[in-house]
């Protein structure tokens, strides 16, 4: 057997964290550049200078990082003066951000840190990146140094828009479920073993925090149970990917993204709805193919009281685009590594029959 390596997410996490980013990145260099969505930056700015004022840290700059995830915007960042010029890169924002700026700095051989201003996805401390054709269509991973470290500033996430967090618990209700099923036939070894145990602490916490994390996040209040939430859709489920990836496996996600790599293909559904909302409704799918009745019900219960998805019909597709999903869901990666006996027509089944459970939720 080669040798391997496994990234664990270090990260300062609190009001004011980013007082640490001296302290953390000193032995990088004195030059950093920001790059990031325009209103998560906006929302860092004032919050990023405070922390490195007084010390001979500098910006060459504040960057879009051009809107998606894709090899064409991460080209495009290489060429930047600003970027040329930095010591280290700066990623600031959403998943989309961070997965595009771990592309260029790991195509440029510099460090990187992560600021993530939502609580979203796990990108911020993953190595992967999910990378998408400029028409927003998924193209395939890229597989990056992670960051080094990540700062998590609650006063920032707690101003971010309340969707965003919705989706994020969405997209990290499918981490333990994926996991377990994804890993189910597989003889584990210690590496995917420790990832499938933290995969164990992903549901819990947002069926008992998720519904006042968000009633605290429209307040734009840092609040115990949104840090919860915000640490396990952040920081434990980035461990478990990074845990569950490697070079001869992928346990990572399963069929619940196979249904939103799927959705892709349907216009009026990846305009309108977002990444997570979209997968957890994959959840769904994936529960009622693995015949897990009693989870489903209580998974569904679950969405429906904060409005995620129980049926197609809430993500603007309909029975007659399954077929459609299908075939770009077979091309995934998820798809080539999910345990044996899975046929089209047992996944639209588990799609078909999703929807139609989930339309019974009272």
């Amino acid at each position: 057997m080669g040798h391997y390596q496994v990234f664990l997410p270090n990260y300062s996490i609190g009001s004011g964290c980013y007082k640490d980013i001296p302290s953390i990145t000193k032995h990088y260099g004195k030059k950093a550049v920001v790059i990031g969505g325009k209103t998560a930056m906006e929302k860092a700015k004032d919050a990023l200078i405070e922390g490195i004022a007084g010390t001979d840290m500098q910006y060459t700059g504040f960057i879009w990082y051009g809107g998606e995830a894709s090899y064409e915007n991460g080209d495009l960042l290489k060429e930047n003066p600003a970027v040329q010029e930095a010591d280290m890169l700066f990623a600031v924002g959403g998943g989309r951000a961070c997965d595009t700026v771990k592309y260029t700095a790991d195509q440029l051989g510099k460090p990187l840190f992560t600021f993530p201003t939502l609580g979203s996805n796990c990108a911020c401390c993953t190595a992967i990146s999910v990378i998408y054709n400029q028409d927003h269509t998924f193209r395939d991973y890229y597989y990056p140094s992670p960051a080094i470290h990540t700062f998590i500033d609650m006063d920032i996430v707690a101003e971010s828009p309340e969707n965003y967090l919705w989706a994020g618990i969405g997209d990290a209700l499918s981490k333990e479920i994926e996991a377990v099923y994804s890993s189910s036939e597989a003889e584990l070894f210690h590496t995917p073993s420790l990832g499938l145990q933290v995969s164990n602490i992903c549901t819990e916490p947002l069926l008992k925090y998720g519904k006042k994390s968000l009633e605290d996040c429209r307040k734009n209040v840092a609040s115990f149970e949104l840090e919860q939430v915000v640490l396990d859709i952040l920081i434990s489920t980035g461990i478990v990917s990074n845990l569950m990836t490697g070079k001869d496996y992928y346990y990572n996600s399963s069929l619940a993204h196979c249904v939103y790599y799927g959705s892709t293909m349907i216009p009026k559904c990846e305009e309108n709805h977002l990444h997570g909302e979209i997968v957890s409704f994959g959840v769904l799918c994936l529960l009622a193919y693995d015949n897990q009745l009693d989870q489903f019900d209580r998974i569904a219960q679950f969405n429906k009281s904060i409005g995620l998805p129980v049926c197609l019909a809430e993500l603007d597709l309909s029975p007659e685009d399954v077929p459609l999903m299908t075939e770009k869901a077979s091309q995934s990666t998820e798809w080539k590594n999910a345990p044996s006996g899975l046929t089209k027509e047992k996944f639209m089944n588990a799609v078909l029959n999703a929807d139609q459970r989930g339309k019974a939720v009272k």
